[in-house]
C-alpha cells in the first residue's frame, strides 16, 4: 500500500523487501526474492536455431527445459567473458522457468522502502517499465528490476502475459 503525504511525496507502509542482488558488468542490480528458484553454475546451453542473440539456448533441468538468457547481451554490456564466477539464475516467473546468466552473485538484501528512491527517466537498455526504483546501501547503489516484466516484454517472447 502506497501513502501519499501532504508535501506530495510517496510513502509505503509494506514491511522491507528482499533482493538477490547481482552483477552485471560494473552495474549491480536487485532482483525479488521469492522469483528465484535456485542458482546454477553456468553451462553452456544447447543453442537454437534462429533464437535471438541474447537467447543462448535451452538446458534440462531435472526434466524441464529452461530458456536461458544472457542478460549482459541482452544489457549492451561491453565484454562478455564467462569465467569461474559466472551464473544462472532460475527464475519462476509466472509459473515459467527461465534462466538468466549473469557476471556474479553478490548476496541478498534487506530494503525498506525508504530506502528505494525512483529511477530517473532515461533512455537506455532496460524499459523504464522494468525498473522498479534505485535502492542504496551506504555506498552501493542498486537497480531493482521488475524480473517478471523484464521477462514478459514482447521483444523477450519467454513469458505469456496474464489472460
Amino acid at each position: 500500500m502506497t501513502v501519499v503525504t501532504q508535501q506530495g511525496a510517496q510513502t509505503s507502509t509494506s514491511a522491507a523487501r528482499e533482493y538477490l542482488t547481482f552483477r552485471l558488468d560494473q552495474e549491480e542490480y536487485g532482483i525479488d526474492i521469492l522469483k528465484v528458484q535456485e542458482i546454477r553454475g553456468y553451462e553452456p546451453p544447447t543453442r537454437i536455431a534462429h533464437a535471438p542473440e541474447f537467447i543462448k539456448g535451452v538446458v534440462n533441468l531435472r526434466g524441464t527445459i529452461v530458456p536461458i538468457v544472457d542478460m549482459r547481451v541482452r544489457f549492451n554490456c561491453s565484454e562478455i567473458v564467462y569465467n569461474a564466477f559466472t551464473v544462472v539464475i532460475i527464475l519462476n516467473l509466472r509459473n515459467r522457468v527461465v534462466g538468466i546468466v549473469v557476471d556474479s552473485v553478490s548476496d541478498v538484501m534487506e530494503l525498506a522502502p525508504d530506502a528505494i528512491r525512483a529511477a530517473p527517466d532515461i533512455e537506455s537498455a532496460i524499459d523504464n517499465g522494468c525498473i522498479l526504483g534505485l535502492g542504496s546501501v551506504g555506498e552501493r547503489m542498486l537497480i531493482l528490476l521488475d524480473i517478471e516484466k523484464l521477462m514478459g516484454n514482447v521483444d523477450m517472447g519467454l513469458v505469456a502475459s496474464e489472460a
